[in-house]
């Protein structure tokens, strides 16, 4: 047996990476910023957390029944998943808007107070002053996850 005769993994896989790249024109579409740097970046619409075990759930049920040991272990793998995905994942998303807000205050103040010239402030890099905002998931993208995993598991089960 070799690595891609392994239904449950090339579909989980197959989802994760599909969904990813998905994102670029999903965001197009829906008017936010879309680049390349999408399709390896966390959070995002579809959610590649939720198509990734919904594939590998949906291909252990196709194979082995509801019944299946390998399916209670893969849906309590799914849940923990998902609802990280949305849960931890998101507020630390949105404490890095928050991270955000006092950086840039910070930065006004110390424009106030300092004998910086607008130039030495512009010559820091951006990305030193920002942090990470957006990490997890909001609901829908992660309903479209699950619909996407499903999806691509049976469309991955066709060739097995």
């Amino acid at each position: 047996m070799t690595l891609f005769d392994n239904y449950q993994l090339m579909a989980a896989f197959s989802a994760i990476i599909i969904s990813q790249i998905i994102k670029i024109p999903v965001a197009f579409i829906l008017k936010r910023p879309s680049s390349m740097a999408l399709a390896t970046s966390t959070g995002g619409m579809p959610s590649s957390h939720s198509a990734g075990v919904s594939a590998l759930i949906t291909s252990l049920l196709v194979d082995y029944g509801v019944q299946s040991p390998l399916v209670a272990v893969a849906s309590t793998f799914g849940v923990i998943v998902i609802f990280d995905s949305m849960g931890v994942r998101r507020q630390s998303g949105e404490h890095g808007i928050l991270i955000n807000e006092l950086l840039a205050d910070f930065e006004n103040l110390r424009k106030t107070f300092t004998h910086y010239s607008h130039q030495d402030i512009q010559k820091m890099e951006e990305e030193e002053r920002q942090s990470r905002e957006y990490l997890g998931h909001k609901p829908i993208e992660v309903f479209f996850g699950i619909l996407s995993g499903i999806a691509i598991a049976l469309i991955i089960g066709i060739f097995y």
